[in-house]
């Protein structure tokens, strides 16, 4: 579920969730992640370490709460923190966040896919495997190495996020946090061309995830701009 808020101090945050294996996990990742990252003792001073934190609290927390039979309920998340002059974006999972700066897309973030060979390497190190079952897969079951939830798979699926910092300039226009359901049919290149003319944000992001359904997508597309 995509959400975008704004805080006073120049600081404006946005965030975008794909759920797997039912709403869940992106309900409770949207209703407490923001909170628990802007309310974080560090966030000011240090706010690299205290998105980290913030992400695997969030995660624990959940665990802590779910009380459900299910535990196979997990969501992905990419967040963009504006502080000043300085964008920091956060990932976990195969949600995405692309920039449109002078005039041309750029991935800020790393889609977490299992075939990696960083992450293949750490889901083998803690004694999983990974699978060919229509895409690699960990134990033949998730598509994704990193996620938040995901129980019965949480010593290979982790939720730490890989955060990624830029100087913001005048040669930055908009960002795209997307969820997989869009990226899977439309590239980085084609999503910026498509909406860089479009002036409202919100029809911009309805232009996009119309596109991914006229294409044909299969998978859940949420999308923030």
């Amino acid at each position: 579920m995509p959400v975008a808020l704004s805080y006073p101090s120049n600081t404006k945050t946005c965030q975008n969730n794909g759920g797997h294996g039912g709403v869940r996990v992106a309900e409770y990742v949207k209703q407490n992640l923001f909170s628990n990252l802007i309310n974080h003792p560090k966030f000011r001073s240090d706010t690299k370490s205290a998105i980290a934190e913030a992400y695997s609290h969030t995660d624990s927390e959940f665990l802590k709460s779910e009380t459900t039979q299910n535990k196979d309920a997990g969501s992905t998340a990419s967040t963009a923190i504006l502080v000043g002059d300085k964008l920091l974006v956060a990932n976990v999972g195969d949600s995405r966040v692309v920039m449109c700066k002078g005039g041309k897309a750029v991935a800020v973030s790393r889609d977490h896919k299992p075939d990696q060979t960083d992450e293949r390497q750490r889901i083998e190190d803690a004694g999983g495997f990974v699978l060919w079952a229509g895409t690699w897969r960990i134990g033949g079951v998730l598509a994704v190495s990193r996620a938040f939830g995901d129980r019965l798979l949480k010593q290979y699926v982790v939720a730490d996020p890989e955060i990624t910092e830029e100087v913001v300039d005048g040669s930055l226009e908009f960002l795209i946090l997307a969820s997989d359901g869009l990226w899977d049919v439309v590239t980085n290149e084609e999503a910026v061309a498509m909406v860089k003319h479009i002036e409202n944000p919100e029809e911009a992001a309805k232009k996009l995830m119309q596109e991914a359904s006229q294409r044909g997508s299969v998978d859940n597309v949420q999308c923030v701009i």
